[in-house]
């Protein structure tokens, strides 16, 4: 089997909603067995960033904040969107920056990874940043954060225990964890 070849139809798309953020659109198709359907596509304007700020001493920043979707409390890495048009890097900096107040000397990708590819496009980077000095917070006037520095074990053990469930922390602590027991960091 081509693995490149689409096996699905469009006959028709409809964009059913649009904002500066995502938009959706209907998809009438012909499934790859042939039947007709529909599919929705969230198309995201934005790709997805997430920063790991570790310090020499393996202790890292979580982010703390009420997440509308889920109805409830959320712990994460530090996260954000990147314009498309933007090199991530230069998203990952900024977000470093409003959200703890922290700068570094060395930002490393770790993963790209798609966010829900059954029903959109996101694609999120995740960088570790390192060589890191502190300066002020500027969160976003819609962000109401706790930051919170710890020992990066515990981090990784919030994830075990299930206390962070966000996608792009929990591959970012794991991903960090098995780079830290290979000696790559």
């Amino acid at each position: 089997m081509d693995d490149s070849a689409n096996p699905w139809e469009v006959l028709n798309s409809t964009k059913v909603y649009d904002n500066d953020w995502i938009s959706l659109t209907e998809h009438q198709v012909l499934n790859p067995s042939g039947g007709q359907g529909i599919y929705g596509e969230v198309h995201f304007k934005n790709m997805a960033i997430g920063v790991l700020p570790l310090d020499d001493d393996l202790n890292t920043w979580l982010v703390g904040q009420y997440r509308f979707p889920l109805k409830a409390y959320s712990w994460e890495i530090i996260e954000g969107g990147g314009a498309l048009n933007v090199d991530p890097m230069e998203s990952a900096k900024r977000e470093l920056a409003e959200e703890t107040g922290l700068s570094a000397q060395k930002f490393t990708e770790i993963q790209r990874m798609h966010l829900s590819n059954s029903v959109s496009d996101e694609l999120a980077i995740i960088y570790i940043a390192q060589n890191l000095q502190m300066g002020k917070a500027q969160p976003e006037e819609t962000e109401q954060l706790v930051i919170k520095k710890m020992p990066f074990a515990q981090a990784y053990q919030m994830v075990i225990d299930g206390r962070i469930t966000d996608s792009i922390s929990v591959a970012a602590i794991l991903k960090t964890k098995i780079l830290i027991q290979e000696g790559r960091i």
